[in-house]
């Protein structure tokens, strides 16, 4: 006798099917909201909803406030909301209106006297410039996203974030010209110090006598190493444009003597030889799968038996921090036309396949910035 299959998934399937009919009955709905056991359960799932129906107009208030300099204004202390419509050419009642958006979402906090002062979260901006770079950078995405749909199935005419990141569908990277990468150059400089410090304090890089940064942009994670471990000799492989940035940048910081910058692309061209370990940071989920595994393979031609690779980047996955990786990364690469996130296992298999072993997870202070996986080639 035929034994009938069993449906994938077994009873966890069939228990999340009854588990959704009963969350999408509008009477358990409007039953959970007055039950006392199950009302903060159910007001939660609602503010995670609204949240999910108004992030937009959240981060249009945030733009609105960097625009303004807000936060600046308000760094020397708390200041009436007639004032501050003065100094920000806003009518006072409009920044009132944008002063009572902004505490809300604990970017300014009511002070005495009717005042309005920093919250924790516009105070914590004003120390990170390279959040309020990206923070303006985004109405390039907020463009391409205004038909998200559109954007799934590749229908734009004109994407934002393709022009901006020239090098992502290019078909020739290395040709490209200074104008070409200033913008987006300047802008990965300016968001670095977010993940440097991190990777520093995780990775003992003074274990190495020379240093290659590839796709190293302007040199800002260089320059960072350079201060916290003098001896190192330090070398960049970028597009040749970047790499001429890169190179000015060294030579007047005074670290012409330590650090040099190699043009060229990693996709057609063989990275120079001589560092022990070389870095990829943010490099790896900017490119499809095809591209890493040709940079992959080229690092591995490029390190020495016991050379060391060190790859630092956003995971998807990552606990806490997974809308970050699945939702806000996944849409922003799709954007730009180029690369997606990966979880942990899926960056092992990469390099794996690539010729590398002894992979090893460093912990980081903030994983949701930045994770940190070393490894060696096998040979």
């Amino acid at each position: 006798m035929a034994v009938a299959e069993s449906p994938v998934g077994g009873w966890s399937e069939r228990w999340f099917g009854w588990r959704d009919r009963l969350l999408a009955d509008p009477r358990f709905q409007r039953w959970a909201a007055r039950f006392p056991l199950t009302k903060p359960i159910a007001e939660k799932r609602s503010r995670e909803l609204f949240d999910l129906v108004a992030g937009f107009v959240y981060s249009q208030v945030l733009l609105a406030c960097v625009r303004l300099n807000l936060f600046e204004e308000l760094a020397a202390g708390p200041r009436r909301a007639d004032d501050l419509a003065a100094r920000l050419n806003l009518s006072t009642e409009a920044a009132e209106r944008l002063l009572d958006a902004a505490v809300s979402l604990r970017l300014v906090r009511r002070a005495a006297g009717d005042r309005y002062g920093l919250g924790d979260l516009g105070a914590a901006l004003r120390a990170n410039p390279g959040v309020v770079a990206m923070i303006e950078h985004h109405h390039l995405l907020y463009a391409d996203l205004a038909d998200p749909v559109a954007l799934l199935r590749r229908e734009l005419a004109e994407p934002q974030l393709q022009a901006y990141w020239a090098y992502a569908r290019s078909g020739a990277p290395a040709a490209l010209d200074d104008p070409r990468v200033a913008a987006y150059s300047a802008l990965m400089s300016a968001s670095q110090p977010l993940v440097s410090g991190d990777i520093l304090d995780a990775y003992d890089f003074g274990r190495h006598r020379c240093l290659m940064d590839v796709g190293g942009g302007e040199g800002a994670f260089l320059q960072a190493v350079a201060a916290r471990v003098p001896g190192l000799d330090l070398r960049l492989f970028d597009l040749p444009p970047v790499a001429a940035r890169a190179q000015a940048r060294f030579d007047a910081a005074g670290l012409g003597h330590r650090a040099r910058a190699h043009g060229g692309s990693f996709l057609d061209d063989e990275l120079p030889q001589g560092a022990d370990v070389i870095s990829l940071v943010r490099v790896v989920h900017d490119h499809d799968a095809a591209a890493v595994q040709t940079l992959l393979a080229a690092v591995n031609r490029a390190l020495p038996d016991d050379g060391t690779l060190v790859v630092a980047e956003p995971m998807a996955e990552t606990k806490g921090a997974e809308p970050m990786g699945g939702a806000y990364f996944g849409f922003y690469l799709w954007a730009m036309g180029s690369g997606r996130p990966r979880s942990p296992k899926s960056l092992e298999s990469l390099l794996e396949r690539a010729g590398f072993t002894d992979l090893r997870w460093v912990p980081t202070a903030r994983p949701m910035l930045t994770r940190l996986l070393t490894a060696r080639p096998r040979r």
